[in-house]
């Protein structure tokens, strides 16, 4: 995406109006690109991030970035932890251990600012647990 800084501004402007508030909503299917990627089932977006979730081979995979372009017309960066679980949590997946995976340097493949949180078929039994008393 190579947008102008009025370009840019407009696109802020759409996402402003559009989202008047940072609550995740859906976006229908008939509002999707066509064709739409292989595997997305689900879009979500706010006024500040777009998730979309895919399902590849049984496992989620959900792809999140910021709505928003820096000056070098990339998705601006700095997602944190906490933005990564709300939209988890927002996008009804709360009940799910996500992970993100650090690939090999051969299989790095970094085009964006874009985070991928994985949730696996079954389970993985790894991640911190909260003692209940």
């Amino acid at each position: 995406m190579n947008l102008n800084r009025h370009q840019r501004r407009a696109m802020d402007a759409t996402n402003r109006a559009r989202f008047d508030h940072d609550e995740l909503r859906p976006i229908p299917p008939e509002a999707w690109p066509n064709p739409a990627p292989r595997g997305l089932v689900q879009v979500w977006a706010s006024r500040d991030f777009l998730a979309q979730v895919y399902t590849e081979d049984g496992a989620t995979r959900i792809s999140i970035c910021r709505t928003r372009l820096d000056g070098d017309n990339k998705w601006k960066d700095g997602i944190t932890w906490e933005d990564l679980q709300r939209i988890k949590c927002g996008i009804g997946l709360g009940d799910f251990a996500a992970y993100e995976v650090y690939p090999a340097d051969d299989d790095v493949v970094n085009v964006a600012n874009m985070r991928h949180l994985w949730i696996p078929v079954v389970p993985i039994n790894l991640g911190w647990r909260k003692a209940h008393a």
